[in-house]
């Protein structure tokens, strides 16, 4: 009696939909888990605070600015400034990258007063400095003036008590120290979401995602359109961009790179096309939403100190979610027959079609789980720094690829491994490295890793020729 067998590439169809399904479901499930208890943003007849305008000095007007930080680094939103002198009598605001500007046509002194009731929860202003403070502003000129805030608590009946710290100047503080190390690992969580996605595309196709920053932007401008500008809850907003996010990714493959692949283009070719997509969306983006940074979450940043260590509450539940979400990826990766015939693709591609697993759907279903965490990535992000533009995943690109080298080229813990170091490094060479001069130290790292160890961390060594 003859035997049919049932081919089982439509079972296997059905199981990469329902997986992706549960990967969906899952994200969604950690962000209103965690998220519970929020405050939700809905849309205001106020504009939201963006970047602070830029102020045009000319001969016969001057500029008083300034910028505002957090004990944690992050900008200070929305901290007041009455500003009275010539024939002034205002207040400015402090932007979404906490800087501060205000015009104005009369030389003289001006009276510069911090509302101390707009320092967030956690901080206060530094006791050395002076509140009011006089400037002498001139026309045709840029003064500027800076407000020190530190961590520290407010008392009922007004006064407060400065959580003492060590100056940058002076020296490296214990305190310090773990303020940066703790910055470092929430800088390594978030960029860990997008680089293991672009260390699996590259892994199975072998392309370098050149558009993968913009991913990362996509999140986070659809996060801030859906929450302040259609005025839905942020939890929900969150959850439509990651999966529209997701959705891209699968497009993405579907009208672009898996056509590509049938031509029988080479990888240098594809990496061209996606320098090409990124500049398109970047510029895409700023045509629609403007050059200025824009604020997903409008309330002010509530500061919580743990011990020396002050981060926002925005940045630990960001910290928890990328947690749960890079576990989730790696049971998926380790336990689950997709996440076995993804390695599978990535190890062999050709040996893995020959044993029966469908290529092009690992690749599909890759795309669209790795442009879903790099939206998640640029919604976390969004709310830790307060904003976002239509540059910041291209700031976050170097870091991604310095990353997933380090880690090694491919593997999606070596992603994880390498973005920690990356994050890591980076934040605690602010110790001795102005501003952002510590972007600088992910591309020295990448030439030393090139040089010392190019296959990375968990890298294998491979025989060329």
């Amino acid at each position: 009696m003859t035997t049919l067998t049932v081919p089982k590439r439509p079972e296997g169809r059905v199981r990469v939909w329902r997986l992706a399904a549960m990967i969906m479901m899952a994200i969604t499930a950690v962000l209103l888990l965690v998220g519970l208890g929020t405050t939700p943003a809905f849309a205001t007849t106020t504009p939201p605070p963006t970047a602070a305008a830029a102020c045009a000095t000319s001969a016969t007007t001057g500029c008083l600015q300034g910028t505002i930080k957090l004990p944690s680094g992050d900008p200070a939103v929305g901290i007041k400034l009455e500003i009275k002198g010539g024939d002034l009598d205002t207040v400015a605001t402090t932007g979404s990258d906490g800087k501060w500007s205000q015009a104005i046509t009369v030389a003289g002194p001006y009276t510069i007063n911090l509302d101390t009731s707009s320092i967030p929860d956690g901080a206060v202003l530094d006791s050395a400095a002076k509140n009011p403070a006089t400037v002498n502003g001139a026309l045709n000129k840029n003064v500027g003036f800076v407000f020190k805030i530190v961590g520290g608590t407010t008392a009922e009946d007004g006064t407060t008590t400065q959580t003492p710290t060590t100056d940058a100047s002076t020296g490296v503080s214990f305190d310090r120290f773990l303020q940066q190390l703790v910055s470092g690992i929430r800088l390594g969580l978030l960029l860990a979401l997008a680089a293991v996605g672009l260390s699996l595309i590259f892994g199975t196709t072998g392309l370098s995602n050149f558009a993968h920053g913009e991913q990362v932007t996509l999140g986070g401008l659809l996060a801030y359109l859906f929450a302040n500008v259609l005025g839905l809850n942020l939890i929900l907003a969150a959850v439509i961009s990651v999966a529209i996010c997701a959705a891209t990714g699968y497009f993405q493959d579907t009208a672009i790179w898996k056509p590509l692949r049938r031509r029988g283009l080479g990888t240098t070719q594809l990496m061209i096309v996606t320098i090409g997509l990124s500049i398109a969306l970047q510029y895409a983006f700023q045509y629609f939403l403007g050059a200025s940074t824009v604020r997903i979450d409008m309330a002010n940043p509530v500061t919580v100190q743990l011990g020396p260590v002050a981060l926002s509450q925005q940045s630990l539940v960001s910290m928890a979610i990328a947690i749960v979400v890079i576990a989730l990826v790696g049971f998926v990766l380790v336990k689950t027959r997709i996440g076995r015939a993804t390695r599978a693709v990535s190890d062999n591609p050709s040996l893995a079609a020959a044993s029966g697993i469908d290529v092009d759907r690992i690749i599909r279903l890759v795309w669209t789980s790795a442009t879903a965490l790099a939206g998640l990535s640029g919604v976390l992000l969004g709310l830790v720094l307060n904003g976002v533009n239509w540059q910041t995943g291209l700031q976050l690109l170097l870091l991604m690829f310095a990353a997933i080298t380090l880690g090694g080229l491919g593997t999606a813990f070596g992603a994880l491994a390498g973005a920690m170091i990356i994050g890591l490094v980076v934040e605690l060479t602010n110790l001795v490295l102005p501003g952002d001069f510590k972007y600088a130290t992910a591309l020295v790292i990448l030439i030393l890793v090139l040089l010392v160890r190019p296959q990375g961390i968990f890298g294998r060594r491979e025989r060329i020729g």
